[in-house]
């Protein structure tokens, strides 16, 4: 394993206080539920105050737009290139996150000139690091003109151009996070969205991260194409189905994705699973949230210690049947972002604000055992308000 990287690597000391900035975190995941919208005041080191939260659905006909760019995007070969669908999809993203912010100014009563910067994450719609590419739509420099706050985006590009994966980018304020709520060390933060993703943090502040497995992108898809929901809520569908037969569950396991060490990243459409299409909707709900679960599980034996206490955030923590799977494989203790006085729902709109005030303040954003990139390394682009 590569060495660990701890605070030491940014550039001053996390003791040093830097201005402290009020930000306002965007997050389109690849879940593709809506837009995410989080305010947080940062110096970029420590988090000073956590503010409102709130999520802005996208319509049915939104997510549409949406999944054809993410088929459209498969075929492109330059991240910038913009075939028709993607453009399009690129305009819709662009406008819903102008919308999503005002009306999170209006519904909170927010200073719009009290407010710094604005990380914005754009929406994935395809992610190869074998390939070196890297694709979010949506147009920062238009937000920044439409808001009139400085837009902090494009935040995976600079990475991936210095051979890092482009992802995950949360873990350094998932370090922010450990010392804000004084969790005991080492702890994984771990993030169920679409895609899973950890993120180790050591008791001198070290980090590992990766992505470890499908989340709930598989069992989101299935339930969608089966019933119309979006979501097994609460793992309703999946309780009452059978349990799959232990080797099925080791043969998805085999995937050369997990023989790869970390650091490490995923497509949320990587995986497939032969055979689905033949189980009933009860079974192949259980097949794939035991998937998921067991890919988290499997991810222990990439760590460099066993964690003391494993934080989940994002919706999979919700989903109580997959958080009972994935406990009861685990050393340590799960819990849910709450019981540390979190929003599960807001952690990465929440660090895409606080790597907002890094990047303007030129702190590394991703490190070699978060991404793979050879030093830690700033990245973003920031973009003035243009009248």
């Amino acid at each position: 394993m590569a060495r660990l990287i701890t605070w030491a690597n940014d550039k001053g000391t996390k003791n040093k206080v830097a201005n402290i900035r009020t930000v306002i975190g965007l997050m389109s995941g690849t879940s593709m539920d809506g837009i995410d919208v989080a305010l947080l005041r940062t110096d970029g080191h420590t988090i000073t105050e956590f503010g409102a939260f709130r999520t802005y659905p996208f319509s049915a006909a939104d997510r549409a737009i949406v999944e054809t760019a993410l088929q459209a995007a498969r075929a492109i070969g330059e991240r910038d290139e913009r075939p028709p669908p993607l453009a399009v999809a690129e305009e819709l993203i662009t406008s819903r996150h102008i919308s999503a912010v005002d009306q999170f100014i209006a519904d909170f009563s927010i200073d719009r000139a009290g407010l710094d910067a604005v990380g914005f994450h754009g929406q994935t719609v395809f992610h190869d690091p074998a390939r070196a590419l890297t694709v979010q739509i949506g147009d920062g420099q238009a937000l920044a003109n439409a808001l009139g706050i400085p837009t902090v985006w494009d935040m995976r590009a600079a990475d991936m151009a210095a051979g890092g994966q482009g992802a995950p980018l949360a873990p350094v304020f998932h370090r922010a996070m450990a010392e804000y709520a004084k969790i005991r060390l080492p702890a994984v933060i771990l993030n169920i969205g679409g895609v899973a993703n950890l993120t180790w943090i050591g008791q001198d502040g070290a980090l590992v991260a990766f992505d470890c497995g499908p989340g709930n992108a598989l069992l989101d898809d299935w339930i969608r194409l089966k019933t119309g929901e979006r979501f097994d809520r609460d793992g309703a569908v999946a309780r009452t189905g059978s349990e799959p037969d232990p080797q099925v569950i080791d043969g998805l396991l085999s995937d050369a994705y997990f023989q790869i060490p970390p650091p490490k990243s995923l497509d949320r459409d990587h995986f497939s699973v032969p055979g689905l299409e033949q189980c009933s909707l009860a079974d192949g709900a259980r097949l794939l949230t035991r998937f998921s679960a067991a890919s988290i599980i499997r991810s222990t034996f990439c760590l460099p210690a066993a964690p003391e206490v494993w934080v989940a955030t994002g919706g999979g923590r919700r989903n109580s049947f997959m958080m009972q799977m994935i406990g009861s494989g685990l050393e340590g203790t799960l819990v849910s972002a709450e019981d540390y006085g979190f929003d599960g729902d807001a952690v990465e709109a929440q660090a895409f604000g606080f790597l907002a005030v890094r990047t303007l303040n030129n702190l590394p954003l991703t490190y070699p055992d978060t991404t793979g990139v050879r030093s830690p390394l700033p990245g973003g682009r920031t973009s003035l308000p243009i009248s």
